[in-house]
């Protein structure tokens, strides 16, 4: 960007206002008792995520950029830095429901104050750097919409009342999805990755583009429905330990896994939560809320396998062009049945996608200088990349390069399974 383009600084204000909007209207429905909950150490209490990303604007922006920016309170750097050690010490991610205070309207206030700073930085000219740096604050609040999203399903539905998130009814759908079939790929050299073209926004992780070989392969035509997981259950394959790896069956036996999050009741009279509220388990949905070690136990039993993050990026781009989701949010906030046809299905919004691909660096991976180089590269070890962005992820936020990571145990996330097969 040119520090001379008004109108990129225009743009940029307005895309600051609304993701700082969205985040405050995701909270809409909760009552201020729901805002300071953690059940288990992966998911953060919503205040926090208000905070950290408001924490993340003023230490990365405003405090390096306007020297006479008057910090709200010192301590918040203590309490609101997520895991950047450069920085300083942070508060314990697992001690954060423990936070009673700040009260919830002193976050709001925090949030108003750093506005103000905000709108006073991007009023005028302002250097490329620092339109990069806001830019990279939107889409970092961007990921913590989703997060929001997901910790208060998580949230809301471990209260035995099991609410609705927004009132809304749960919807019964009648489809039946297609019988699954697979997509057959040549394979070959291909190019994986973005080229960073100082337009276009990416994370680090996402570069730099590059080279791959891929064996022909073929991709499931859509995701797998719960009726299909509901098959391997009733075949026992959450009892079967060769269908699993090592590390995951002992991890399903000490959690006592034996169906998908947010699943309970019988074969025959399963229940599932959704942010709308319980509902009967609709066989047509895609399976959600599910780890590694089982989405690999279904496909081993499937007589098939998960893609690796390479043919996934491939596939979809074959099929179009490079996609970058957009429109208005799924306002069920739960993946939908496929459509009909052959053509690869649910590829971006419905479930974050588990590959067989370790998360690690491209050939060549250069992180961010500064504290920033923490954002993503120090996480690069023992996690699993995920594709395809899932009905909590921002309109506009997702793109066929995007890596998302989690660990092989995590099924908080709306994580879904697409198989895949060799080619001879």
């Amino acid at each position: 960007m040119r520090d001379d383009n008004p109108q990129a600084i225009a743009d940029i204000g307005s895309s600051y206002r609304a993701v700082r909007a969205r985040s405050e209207e995701l909270c809409g429905p909760l009552e201020v008792e729901d805002y300071c909950v953690q059940p288990i150490p992966e998911v953060s209490p919503i205040k926090w995520h208000l905070a950290h990303t408001t924490w993340f604007f003023e230490a990365f922006i405003l405090q390096e950029y306007c020297p006479n920016y008057r910090v709200f309170n010192s301590k918040f750097n203590y309490l609101f830095n997520s895991y950047y050690e450069s920085i300083g010490n942070y508060f314990p991610r697992p001690e954060r429901g423990n936070l009673t205070r700040p009260l919830v309207k002193e976050i709001y206030e925090y949030r108003r104050h750093v506005d103000q700073g905000m709108s006073a930085l991007l009023k005028g000219n302002t250097r490329p750097d620092v339109l990069d740096r806001v830019t990279l604050g939107l889409n970092h609040e961007q990921q913590h919409q989703e997060l929001m999203v997901t910790d208060f399903k998580y949230i809301l539905g471990k209260n035995p009342l099991r609410p609705s998130y927004n009132g809304a009814t749960p919807k019964s759908n009648d489809v039946s999805v297609d019988r699954l079939a697979y997509s057959s790929f040549d394979g070959g050299m291909a190019s994986i990755g973005i080229e960073v073209d100082g337009h276009s926004f990416c994370f680090d992780n996402e570069t730099p583009k590059h080279r791959v070989y891929l064996a022909p392969y073929s991709l499931s035509n859509r995701l797998i429905t719960n009726g299909e997981f509901e098959d391997f259950i009733r075949d026992g394959g959450y009892d079967d330990p060769r269908l699993w790896l090592s590390d995951g069956w002992l991890e399903k036996k000490q959690r006592g896994w034996s169906l998908p999050e947010y699943w309970s009741g019988e074969q025959g009279d399963r229940i599932e939560y959704t942010l709308s509220g319980e509902r009967e388990l609709d066989l047509a949905y895609p399976v959600t809320h599910i780890s590694f070690y089982e989405a690999d136990a279904f496909a081993r039993w499937a007589g098939a396998r998960l893609a690796t993050e390479f043919e996934w990026e491939h596939a979809t781009e074959s099929q179009c062009a490079p996609i970058f989701s957009s429109g208005t949010p799924n306002t069920e906030l739960h993946p939908q049945p496929a459509s009909e046809g052959d053509q690869l299905k649910q590829l971006i919004g419905d479930c974050w996608e588990w590959t067989s691909s370790s998360y690690s660096p491209y050939p060549g991976y250069v992180p961010l200088k500064g504290a920033l180089g923490e954002y993503n590269g120090k996480f690069m070890a023992n996690q699993f990349v995920l594709r395809g962005g899932s009905v909590a992820t921002p309109p506009g936020h997702i793109r066929t390069t995007y890596r998302n990571f989690f660990y092989a145990h995590d099924r908080w996330q709306f994580t879904g399974i697409r198989l895949a097969r060799d080619v001879d």
